[in-house]
């Protein structure tokens, strides 16, 4: 049986060592064969080093490491020089460290390239030199493969002084291709996030961006078939079912795909279920972010963001739905075309690792809870479980009045009814259940739908409010009806909330 390849971003070991290898070579050759400039996004630990280092064995006219792949008899494996460029081991805490990095960079393509190119300190004319005498020494033009092109920027994006210094520095870097183009046969540039091309790309305005492009929707991460074939061996006695609903998800416009490190732990760790990738890294910036926006929470879920958002993510303006579609903790559903033309993207938490994990952030953010939150979650999955709404109520209860009192004053949201169908959201969706939030009627908007195996659990929210009891408004507004042809029980949930008292003042349920 091969061996896992678990950290392992170099393509000649895992050939020669008997590693497992995902062939995505026929990416490669169609990349290679039909332009010249291109550009990639996706998430941390998805095999974007692992196809660049394929790319620079292809240029470098290693053929034997590619036997039995499907570029094998394909490509001619004409040898060119390859200039690499990484940014993923840099720290980058001031901006001297990425021009040490740049510079750490230079000097090992020099090494590897054995050629002479003198470096002046000026990072342009270097870079420039570089690929003028390895294109001189070699006599072919230079191949040129970036990673983690966006790290010193993301490494600092809550510093928007520092991030766009480290912006213009990477564009001054980055210009300096296209002014080579004579002397470049082939360029990847590929990172986590998707910057607005106008501030970082703007003198490389060629790139070919595949991002999104539905040919290359495989390009990184496994597909289902890769599991039930490349991995069939490390995979027996997985309930497939399962792993798809924990890992798989990250949709691109071609088919769904797991991202490589989830599945490699996974079978690595006896087919343990476990939030494998989302404990390689604290998302701070996301919290930061939430601060920044008082978003209301359940709109994350099945939210719509506009083509020109993603396109306009930069240091000045951060989308908070583009920045968590780039990082991993939302992806595509769907993608639409107005009247106009204009095209819009409907999005979707990709699998239950992300939905447990994310919403357990969130609760931290919401709730300041992170030591208790956990007997919370299994009281309410108890009294769920048995129809206890009492409990469950009374459950709900304790962890509002629970919350320190700086999260409700450092919070706009908590004014509003918003704040507190946020905490009873992230709570139940912690639990892995379907939750709907203003769920749409033919009468109106259920604040939140619960929808588990054997019951539908509608629940209406008001806040210091004299008006109509919430449970009468979901009867009034005949709710329920959305969901009586399932075949479930359902159960109507009222709940008030006093601002001042930051606690539940009523409840009322009723089975229907």
């Amino acid at each position: 049986m091969k061996k896992l390849p678990i950290g392992i971003q170099t393509l000649s070991e895992i050939i020669l060592k008997d590693y497992v290898y995902v062939d995505k070579t026929h990416f490669a050759h169609k990349l290679i064969n039909r332009g010249k400039y291109y550009f990639l996004s996706r998430p941390r630990r998805f095999g974007k080093s692992l196809f660049l280092d394929t790319l620079k064995e292809i240029f470098q006219g290693n053929k034997e490491l590619f036997q039995g792949l499907y570029i094998h008899d394909k490509h001619d494996f004409k040898r060119h020089p390859v200039i690499k460029i990484s940014f993923g081991s840099g720290d980058y805490i001031e901006e001297e460290e990425i021009k040490k990095e740049i510079y750490n960079n230079f000097k090992r393509n020099i090494r590897d390239l054995d050629i002479e190119s003198e470096l002046s300190g000026d990072y342009r004319t270097d870079f420039e030199q570089l690929i003028y005498n390895a294109n001189k020494q070699y006599q072919e033009q230079v191949v040129i493969l970036v990673d983690e092109y966006d790290k010193p920027i993301l490494d600092n994006i809550t510093d928007k002084e520092y991030a766009q210094n480290a912006r213009h520095i990477l564009k001054n870097l980055y210009s300096v291709i296209k002014d080579n183009d004579s002397l470049v046969r082939f360029v990847f540039i590929t990172g986590v996030s998707k910057f607005s091309k106008m501030n970082l790309f703007s003198g490389l305005n060629n790139l070919q961006d595949i991002t999104i492009n539905q040919e290359y929707a495989e390009i990184c991460g496994y597909t289902h078939e890769d599991l039930t074939t490349v991995f069939n061996e490390h995979i027996k006695g997985a309930n497939l079912d399962l792993v798809q609903l924990w890992y798989n998800g990250y949709y691109y416009f071609g088919e769904k795909v797991y991202n490589p490190f989830d599945i490699l732990l996974f079978i690595s760790n006896h087919l343990e279920f476990r939030n494998y990738w989302w404990n390689t890294g604290n998302p701070t910036f996301l919290i930061k972010k939430l601060e920044e926006e008082n978003y209301y929470i359940p709109r994350i879920e099945q939210a719509v963001i506009a083509e020109e958002k993603l396109e306009a993510f930069d240091v000045e303006y951060i989308d908070l739905l583009a920045l968590l579609w780039q990082t991993g903790y939302l992806t595509f559903e769907d993608k639409t075309q107005d009247a106009m033309g204009r095209i819009k993207y409907k999005l979707t938490i990709p699998n239950l690792e992300i939905q447990f994990a994310l919403n357990e952030l969130l609760i931290d953010y919401l709730t300041d809870q992170r030591y208790t939150k956990l007997d919370y979650e299994s009281n309410l999955f108890e009294n769920l479980q048995n129809n206890n709404f009492e409990g469950f109520i009374t459950e709900l209860k304790a962890i509002f009045s629970s919350i320190p009192y700086h999260n409700y004053a450092n919070n706009i949201i908590s004014r509003y009814e918003g704040y507190y169908c946020s905490v009873v959201f992230v709570y139940l969706s912690a639990l892995g259940y379907q939750v709907i939030a203003e769920d749409t009627t033919n009468k109106g908007r259920i604040d939140l739908t619960l929808q588990m195996q054997d019951k539908v659990v509608i629940i209406e929210f008001k806040v210091d409010s004299n008006e109509q009891n919430p449970l009468e408004q979901i009867k009034e507004r005949r709710y329920q009806e959305k969901y009586q042809n399932l075949g479930k029980n359902i159960y109507l949930v009222g709940i008030k909330f006093d601002s001042k008292e930051k606690d539940i003042s009523d409840q009322q349920v009723e089975a229907v």
